[in-house]
């Protein structure tokens, strides 16, 4: 007996035209939930950043990635995939391969558990980002596992003013050289206003930055320049962004952070019911 995947039907289970998978923004916190810990993680939900189905061309998924989603699945392996387009960099943090992924299983038709789909992104590439679950931004995901580890509270509101800056660099599953956030999680769990949320992701990015670099990074000086409340960054990737007060973004923000060489620079709310 074979294990091979079923070949598609003729017509998928979704037109896929319009088909759209918001992506993410870096990562509020990311870090071991202790010395041996769980790789674990917060993610930034960003309705500016998506994948969609229906136009672009077909690279951002190969076979191999295809193939393993879709016996995780028990979906059909289709003989060509949609085309896609990325509003997001590859390497940049914004999720690009996790919604890739995801939008695939659901042009394939697949309706299943959240939990489920992000244990199969795992199988496909090791790790996940939560963009299949509602609200990711209230779970501490582990992202090598493609479990919630547990329910935080919900977010007080602010909006980010970001953009990508630096190398880029891709998630690799193996890699998990990050530092502990355990006693981080311990306030976040306990609920935030503002500034203790924006005091928790500075440090996160602050202790990333210290043992994984680049050095020199200007976010932190950035923030403090333009008044914002916060910082944080993708742990992995190029997104930097600026926390601020809903309404307190200054004007000229996004030209100051161009000419810091910030590319890509986006605006949008977080956090909220």
């Amino acid at each position: 007996m074979t294990n091979a995947p079923a070949r598609a039907p003729q017509k998928p289970l979704h037109s896929g035209a319009g088909l759209r998978v918001r992506g993410h923004f870096g990562e509020l916190l990311q870090g071991k939930l202790g010395a041996e810990g769980p790789l674990v993680l917060v993610s930034l939900p960003c309705p500016a950043l998506w994948v969609e189905l229906g136009t672009g061309d077909r690279s951002l998924l190969g076979p191999r990635r295809v193939r393993a989603l879709c016996r995780a699945l028990s979906l059909p392996e289709p003989d060509t995939l949609p085309p896609m387009q990325a509003t997001m960099p590859p390497g940049g943090g914004g999720g690009s391969s996790t919604a890739a992924l995801v939008a695939l299983a659901r042009w394939l038709g697949f309706d299943g558990a959240p939990e489920t789909l992000a244990r199969a992104c795992v199988e496909a590439e090791g790790a996940s980002d939560p963009l299949m679950l509602p609200r990711p931004e209230t779970c501490l995901f582990a992202s090598r596992r493609g479990e919630v580890v547990e329910r935080l509270p919900a977010l007080p509101r602010f909006e980010v003013l970001g953009g990508f800056l630096g190398p880029v660099q891709r998630t690799r599953a193996e890699d998990e050289a990050f530092p502990d956030i355990a006693d981080l999680v311990a306030h976040w769990r306990g609920g935030v206003d503002l500034p203790g949320l924006c005091a928790l992701t500075g440090e996160s990015a602050r202790r990333t930055l210290a043992l994984r670099g680049p050095e020199g990074d200007p976010t932190a000086s950035l923030a403090d320049r333009l008044g914002a409340t916060g910082w944080m960054i993708a742990h992995t990737g190029s997104a930097r962004g600026l926390i601020f007060a809903p309404g307190r973004v200054p004007a000229g923000a996004a030209a100051l952070l161009e000419q810091a060489g910030f590319t890509g620079v986006l605006h949008f709310d977080g956090g909220g019911a």
